[in-house]
């Protein structure tokens, strides 16, 4: 097993040596040898440039940190495989449904711009034969070099897309512990165990943010700059903008933005779950706060009690303005986001001083 390994290995760091070509040569050589300045006005290119520094510049970003990833700590370690054997049943399943269909989301993003780019190609080098240096034939050359420019294209954007669909799928895990965590609350729990397990899937976010931090802010950065560059090369005065000079950098610009988009989204999803469950926490303390006060049996009682005396204080208004206690509370709305109050179990095994301890700390 470990020959073979050693030579999957091998064989794909020759593979990656390979495909660099695609990442660095084809885009300079592209550039440089058919850039096209006595081109007509469909066929020119001015705009190349800051599509191929874009495009290859993230790609670049991406590379070296999925591979800086992979060889500090293994693809296992990274998607967090290793760590899966701790957490429930519900939560393995849902993760690997979720890594099965993050293939489909890359697929998603990646087809549509390829068959954009490979629509634009054709056409160019269909028309653009004669205008273009050529050795030997030209329908061979021309085809060369376009399946060579689309296989370039195919690999920069899939890696850029790769890295952000892998944060997305590392992030998506953190909320299922995150929501199986929340389920704690709704049970007499062990405010130890609560603890530990909280400080664990703390340790994992900061885990997340110490590994994603340098590609998401170089991510924002090169994306920004590269809007700039746009903005600025448009809305020169003598610069002409149509479908035919900028359709290739409207493309580069829409990739590069969805990928940023899929980041911050992660990102800022599981953020919000993160700071959820502080309230969450707040929540359970004040219901178990509020359940000792009581013998055993009536905590049921007084929760209820305490939701019938704030719909008589604070009714429930809806979005159209009128009363109601069954309003869609979205998507979001879950185990953790829930404007339910808890009925606690607390009272007869957690002190009020463990209850605070923990609501605090969360």
């Amino acid at each position: 097993m470990q020959l073979v390994a050693s030579a999957n290995s091998a064989w794909a760091l020759d593979v990656t040596d390979d495909l660099q070509h695609l990442l660095v040569a084809v885009p300079a050589v592209s550039h440089f040898l058919l850039s096209c300045p006595s081109c007509d006005s469909h066929h020119s290119r001015p705009y190349d440039s800051v599509v191929q520094v874009s495009l290859s510049g993230m790609a670049a970003v991406s590379f070296l940190c999925l591979t800086g990833f992979v060889k500090q700590y293994g693809l296992r370690r990274f998607l967090f495989f290793d760590k899966l054997r701790d957490e429930s049943e519900t939560v393995r399943n849902n993760y690997m449904f979720e890594l099965n269909r993050s293939l489909k989301i890359i697929s998603v993003f990646v087809v549509p711009c390829f068959a954009a780019e490979s629509a634009y190609k054709i056409w160019w080098y269909a028309s653009a034969s004669s205008q273009i240096p050529f050795f030997g034939s030209v329908y061979v050359t021309g085809t060369v070099l376009c399946i060579l420019e689309l296989c370039s294209w195919l690999y920069r954007t899939t890696v850029i897309f790769l890295v952000c669909i892998l944060f997305r799928l590392i992030c998506y895990l953190q909320i299922l512990r995150l929501k199986d965590f929340a389920t704690v609350f709704h049970v007499d729990s062990d405010v130890a165990t609560v603890l530990l397990e909280h400080l664990r899937i703390r340790r994992h976010l900061r885990i997340i943010s110490h590994r994603y931090r340098a590609f998401i802010i170089l991510a924002i950065v090169l994306v920004t700059g590269s809007q700039l560059m746009c903005l600025l090369v448009t809305t020169k005065a003598r610069n002409q903008v149509n479908i035919y000079k900028a359709g290739e950098l409207a493309l580069c610009s829409v990739t590069l933005l969805s990928a940023l988009c899929i980041l911050l989204r992660s990102a800022t999803k599981i953020t919000h779950r993160a700071q959820a469950i502080t309230g969450l926490a707040a929540k359970w303390h004040v219901c178990a706060t509020l359940d000792s006060f009581d013998g055993a049996g009536a905590g049921d009682g007084l929760v209820a009690a305490a939701e019938n005396s704030t719909e008589r204080i604070f009714p429930h208004v809806g979005t159209d303005g009128d009363s109601s206690d069954t309003d869609d509370g979205g998507d979001e709305e879950d185990d953790i986001n829930s404007t339910k109050l808890i009925p606690s179990y607390a009272y007869s095994t957690i002190s009020y001083q463990k209850t605070q301890a923990l609501g605090m700390f969360s």
